[in-house]
């Protein structure tokens, strides 16, 4: 198992509508990333500054290095870019975090 741990960056005025698309996220989407192996996957917002904090566990033989050419997770992309910072792509502009600590 592995942790991966990211940022992403709202546009202002966007918090409602980015929770109730994740409210209401698509279940093959939902499936896609279970296939690829994501689980115990978190989305914090830090409302002062529009940052999105992410985090999710990763089987030992995910697949998610594969996840930026499927065409259900571009169209998720396409739909989410209104309200966020994206690459040319919308893919999210996702910087990742190097874990300091832990306690288990």
């Amino acid at each position: 198992m592995h942790n991966h741990a990211f940022t992403m960056k709202l546009y202002p005025g966007v918090q409602a509508e980015y929770k109730k698309r994740h409210d209401e996220i698509w279940p093959e989407l939902e499936a896609l990333l279970r296939q690829s192996g994501i689980f115990d996957y978190w989305i914090f917002l830090d409302e002062a500054s529009n940052t999105l904090f992410g985090h999710y566990k990763l089987k030992d033989n995910h697949t998610v290095d594969q996840l930026p050419t499927h065409p259900l997770m571009k169209k998720w992309w396409d739909y989410m870019a209104p309200l966020m910072e994206t690459e040319p792509s919308n893919k999210p502009v996702q910087i990742d975090l190097k874990p300091v600590f832990s306690m288990v």
